[in-house]
Order: C-alpha cells, then structure tokens, then sequence
C-alpha cells in the first residue's frame, strides 16, 4: 500500500494495462479500464477528496458556449477534411448508409456519452482525470502529454489484432499516429477549459460517433485514409503547439493539476539532534 501511495501515477498506468489487456485470452478488450483504474487508485491514495475532484471534473460543465461548439466541430472538421482528401487523391465517394440517419447519429453520440464501456467515458476520467493532472503537476503540458500519448498509443495495440483487417503498414501507421496526435488535442481542450474532464468526453464522443470504417468499410481506400485522418490530426497537434507554444511550455493551470492536498503527504523529516 505504501508502494502505491508513493507512486499512484505508476499504479494508475499498470492497472489500466492489466485490466485492459486482461480480457485479451477471451478476444475482447476492456475500453473502459483507465475509468476502473482510476476508480481503484483514487480512493487508495486520494481518499474521499481526489474521488470528489474527479467527479467535480466530470461535471464541470461551466465553460464558455464556444467551447462545446469546438469540441464538437473540430473532430468532425477532421473528418470531413480526411474524406475530403481521400476522394481527391482517388478513393471512392464514400457511402452514409454505414453512418446512418441524423437521428442515429445523434443517438449513438448521446450512448457514448454515458457508456463506460466506451472510448469517451471509458478513457477519459482516467487518461485526462488521473494521469494528466498527475503529469501536469512536475512536468509541462508538452512532456506530459508526450507521455501520456506514448502510454494511450501503446494501451491501444491489442486493437489491431482484435479487429479483422487491420494489419497492414498503412492501417498500423495511421492508426498509431493518430491516438498519439489526437492525445495533444484532448491536453489542450482539457487545460483551457479549466481542466473540465466532461469536455474531453464530449469531444471524444463526437471522434468516434462518425469514424472512417463506417465511410470506407475495408480496402485500399480505408487504409488510405486512415493515414489521411492521421496526417490531418497530426497537423492539427503541431499547429496547437506552434499557435500556443507558451501555455505548452509554461506551468501547467493549476486547475488542471492535482491538488497538493490531494497527494499522499510525505513522511516527516528525522528531528535534528541538539
């Protein structure tokens, strides 16, 4: 127990790998394990009040209108930018009959939003309300999401070997540049909305509501424009830095850190002979 209040960011990592990876035997893949890590660390080393924080992150909802409007838009513009490409460098006209009617995509974004066995709720509450404040409290935003992207991408491999098709060079490689990338966009909604974990779901809800197997089922020009839709987030990662570069730099907004109260408190100093 000891070990694990001395390093709850570590504990938090390990967890979510095993938990996630667990079900791996049964082919199966636990998306929601950063949430159940997080839920197991929390309590062992914050108490009550880093379940409090968390939760309070969750439901932070009071931030400025425009940001619901980007955290939404902006995922969509990628993809709407990535099919844009895609056509023009030859793929096909994708087809909508895999996205399906207006009403249900509306329904599988709002299901999204209140699924923990999915990627928005699954992921967030761990990978931005656990591990980056953690990360965010010694180290900048720009090391800390290099970190967290690095450990993102790597929880995600199973994927590829779960899922039919999914190994070819172009496939892997837009599939794992993209987590990385896009792991800089959710750092930057996250810090500028005053460390709101609710936004980031949002945003990862609207991600995953339109995705590019539902566009191009299989084929060269699925694999195209998972490389397409990697190259375009890439893009939008570098161009946040480039725009932004003092805030990734800079200390992190102490509302996007963990709370000094919240650390486990450090043994006291041996008394000094007289």
């Amino acid at each position: 127990m000891s070990l694990v209040k001395r390093h709850p960011l570590i504990t938090f990592f390990v967890l979510t790998y095993a938990i996630g990876w667990g079900l791996i035997p049964f082919w199966t893949f636990q998306a929601g394990s950063p949430f159940i890590a997080a839920l197991i660390v929390i309590p062992l080393t914050q108490g009550v009040a880093g379940l409090k924080e968390l939760g309070l992150r969750m439901i932070r909802w009071r931030v400025r209108w425009y940001w619901y409007v980007v955290a939404i838009a902006l995922p969509l513009a990628v993809v709407g930018l990535t099919v844009g490409l895609n056509v023009a460098l030859g793929a096909s006209v994708p087809s909508l009959a895999g996205v399906g009617s207006v009403t249900t995509v509306l329904m599988m974004f709002v299901v999204r939003l209140v699924n923990p066995g999915d990627g928005a709720l699954g992921e967030e509450p761990g990978w931005r309300g656990v591990a980056l404040p953690g990360l965010q409290s010694t180290l900048s935003p720009l090391v800390s999401t290099l970190i967290l992207g690095v450990a993102v991408t790597v929880w995600h491999v199973p994927l590829l070997f779960l899922e039919e098709g999914l190994l070819q060079p172009s496939i892997i490689g837009g599939f794992l540049l993209g987590t990385l990338a896009v792991t800089f966009w959710y750092t930057w909604l996250f810090n500028h909305t005053g460390g709101s974990v609710l936004m980031t779901i949002v945003s990862h809800a609207a991600q995953g509501t339109i995705q590019i197997g539902a566009l191009w089922p299989a084929g060269a020009d699925f694999a195209q424009a998972m490389l397409l839709n990697s190259v375009v987030l890439s893009v939008l990662a570098i161009g946040l830095v480039v725009f932004d570069r003092k805030a990734w730099l800079g200390p992190a907004p102490p509302e996007t850190t963990t709370p000094p109260q919240a650390m486990p408190p450090r043994a006291p100093a041996p008394a000094t002979p007289a």
